[in-house]
């Protein structure tokens, strides 16, 4: 009979908030059942994002310690035969409570497989929706949560897709509005939503430029399109920038950044009159500076925070139509059981050294397989 098995992360007594970083606990219990408008999907690969590395720190509200972690995941539908997607391959929607809004997420009426409202979340070691985390065997959702896979994608393309693919799919598409021809600075490259904005924006016919703090980084963005890249821990990376732009378009239309730091009294010299900074993160620190000279300049700062439902389905579509393939930078097979190959790829975030998604590949499956082992 198979089990269950989930990651969480292990309380420590009177921990305090980055301080404190939390090990990792696999458990064991009963495979879950679905119920009315639910499906079961056994879960064949999932993927780490920075806010799991928060989690472990204590720097992400509304954490839980029996919530299994992760938000993204691949995997096959195993249950109830009645469904249409029965024995087909999905992609599980990373968050919860919001539906297609552009503003931002709607209020959410209680349903037969939803009994009571709840804010939106991100699903994965959150006290909300607190079985919904990817980092499990097997879980049980929502029939309208999951999305048919790709064809084209593996298992750890899959997993690599949906977080890092809605954030970025909503920044430069819903946010910022880019359109074939305009010029792109995606900043950060090497992370999952940089590289996903890269393809997306390169797919749209965009001009594309990166930053990074690694030049071999920048290299491998050029050879997936980008047309140009400088180094941010240069002082004046701004100037580097402006020289490497067209004369026939000398500005940059929209900027994707997700470290926040000083990106507006930089993309106040790069951005065109009324530009658009849109903001999915802030590595650098939770505040930022927003100075007369970009109100004179008419730029737009844009929040945004993941993305709905619809949008997920809409930037699902356009991977499909497109081929294009999510970049893993690491996988580590073994399943949950192999929590020190886990924390290596933990270890990758904190240092930065990933160009991609990092990926844990479930118990008997292979890397560039798309069947399901059942």
């Amino acid at each position: 009979m198979p089990q269950n098995q989930t990651l969480t992360i292990k309380p420590i007594e009177g921990a305090k908030p980055g301080k404190v970083y939390y090990s990792l606990q696999l458990n064991t219990s009963p495979v879950p059942t679905p119920g009315p408008g639910q499906v079961l999907v056994k879960v064949q690969a999932s993927a780490l994002n920075h806010r799991d590395l928060f989690i472990r720190q204590h720097l992400y509200p509304g954490i839980s310690f029996s919530a299994p972690l992760l938000a993204d995941g691949y995997g096959t539908v195993v249950s109830p035969a009645s469904s249409p997607l029965y024995n087909k391959p999905v992609l599980v929607t990373p968050s919860r409570g919001w539906i297609s809004s552009p503003d931002g997420p709607e209020p959410i009426p209680a349903t037969e497989t939803n009994r009571e409202e709840k804010e939106w979340s991100v699903i994965g070691g959150s006290a909300r929706y607190s079985n919904q985390g990817t980092a499990q065997s097997f879980i049980v959702v929502p029939e309208e949560e999951v999305f048919p896979a790709p064809g084209h994608l593996t298992p750890a393309e899959g997993a690599a897709l949906p977080l890092a693919g809605l954030t970025a799919w909503r920044a430069l598409i819903t946010k910022g509005e880019a359109e074939r021809g305009q010029n792109v600075l995606v900043t950060g490259i090497g992370g999952g939503v940089a590289l996903a904005a890269l393809q997306f924006a390169v797919k749209k016919g965009c001009n594309v430029y990166v930053t990074s703090s690694s030049q071999e980084k920048i290299n491998k963005a050029l050879e997936m399109g980008a047309k140009g890249g400088v180094l941010y821990t240069e002082a004046t990376w701004e100037k580097t920038l402006l020289k490497q732009l067209p004369k026939t378009r000398p500005f940059i239309d929209v900027i994707v950044d997700g470290s926040g730091g000083d990106i507006v009294a930089k993309g106040i010299k790069l951005l065109k009159q009324g530009g658009k900074i849109v903001v999915y993160g802030m590595t650098v620190g939770p505040k930022m500076e927003w100075n007369m000279s970009a109100v004179l300049k008419n730029i737009e700062l844009r929040g945004t925070s993941m993305g709905s439902r619809a949008e997920f389905g809409d930037m699902v579509k356009f991977v499909d139509e497109n081929k294009i393939r999510p970049v893993v930078s690491r996988v580590v097979s073994g399943g949950l059981e192999n929590i020190q190959g886990i924390d290596g790829l933990f270890e990758d975030l904190k240092g930065g050294k990933q160009f991609g998604k990092l990926v844990i590949l479930a118990d008997g499956e292979e890397e560039g397989t798309r069947s399901p082992k059942l």
